[in-house]
């Protein structure tokens, strides 16, 4: 049965519901990104209930208002894909001028709403699990796994995904249960972490088969071999702070070939590729509750801790002492 859903674990299945309007738009902007939500029916009391546990970056919520609502609005400077699963009731889904989609129990809709204008409209009897998924999270993935980043032609296309018995679906079943039953590794340790990425290459996939985007494709022309080394030698010594002359010896190439090789192929400098791997592997080991933020960032090089918060702030949108309290907590 959809209901069945669960991420709570058994000491608050029976949590209290909440009536106030203004503690329940607390909890959802936090949650979810700020938005607008107004009663649609007869009533206009919420009786709502409300829990949430991260997996990784990825924020599952089980959820309801307990009332008709209508939801516009949504704050795309946040940059969050919202990922809506309906386990009772029945909710109504617009994304841009697209002609509205009814979903029933068991159904998921997606919509990217850092790209486009979304809509929600849900009967007094609706229960959510719904998934907050940063916009960069599934850019990066896309970028690691197929070698690009797709266009709006997918990131600008709601979506209904999965249904009872698909791969989806049954993915769903296994990270709920996992959250009820071990709510600490999957908030924090690589059980979160490994779910985060099984969660959003299957979101990926179901999500480009319905846009009819091929995630498959390969750019029109193909990054040269001295490229794809000069990117693997940083991956693999970004810690070690090699110098562009450096990693263009190792990819055999001069300075001026790879610089021009990243611009034209990557869209990138070979300094800004390598600033960004620094940050990526301090990102990543804070995220696993590393020693101290000022250790990290010390053994990826950084000597100016000012200079390094304010890059990391600009990169992922926080501190990196938020990133770690969130992983240790």
């Amino acid at each position: 049965m959809p209901t069945q859903l669960d991420p709570r674990p058994n000491g608050v299945l029976s949590s209290v519901t909440e009536t106030d309007w203004d503690a329940i738009a607390a909890w959802t902007d936090d949650k979810y990104m700020s938005f607008d939500v107004r009663p649609s029916g007869r009533s206009t009391s919420p009786c709502s209930s409300m829990f949430s546990i991260d997996v990784g970056e990825i924020t599952m919520t089980h959820f309801r208002y307990g009332t008709e609502v209508a939801l516009r609005d949504f704050d795309a400077e946040a940059g969050n894909v919202l990922v809506l699963t309906t386990l009772r009731g029945r909710t109504r889904h617009r994304v841009g001028r697209a002609e509205g989609t009814e979903l029933g129990a068991g159904q998921t809709f997606v919509a990217d709403c850092s790209r486009t204008d979304f809509r929600l409209a849900a009967d007094d009897d609706h229960l959510q699990l719904n998934l907050t998924v940063p916009h960069r999270l599934l850019a990066d993935l896309s970028l690691q796994w197929w070698g690009h980043v797709p266009d709006d032609a997918l990131w600008s296309r709601g979506a209904v995904i999965g249904g009872s018995g698909s791969p989806w679906w049954n993915l769903l079943g296994y990270a709920t249960s996992t959250a009820a039953i071990s709510p600490e590794a999957v908030a924090s340790g690589r059980i979160g972490l490994h779910l985060q990425e099984l969660i959003a290459a299957q979101l990926l996939h179901d999500w480009a088969l319905r846009a009819a985007v091929d995630l498959e494709r390969r750019p029109a022309v193909a990054a040269p071999g001295y490229v794809r080394t000069a990117a693997h030698f940083i991956d693999a010594h970004a810690r070690d702070l090699p110098t562009v002359a450096e990693i263009a010896a190792a990819a055999g190439v001069s300075v001026r070939s790879l610089s021009g090789g990243f611009a034209r192929y990557l869209g990138t400098s070979v300094r800004s590729y390598l600033v960004e791997q620094r940050l990526q592997g301090v990102y990543r080991e804070l995220r696993s509750g590393a020693e101290s933020v000022t250790a990290t960032a010390h053994a990826w090089g950084y000597v100016n801790l000012g200079v390094f918060a304010a890059s990391y702030r600009r990169r992922f949108g926080e501190n990196p002492s938020e990133t770690l309290a969130r992983a240790r907590s």
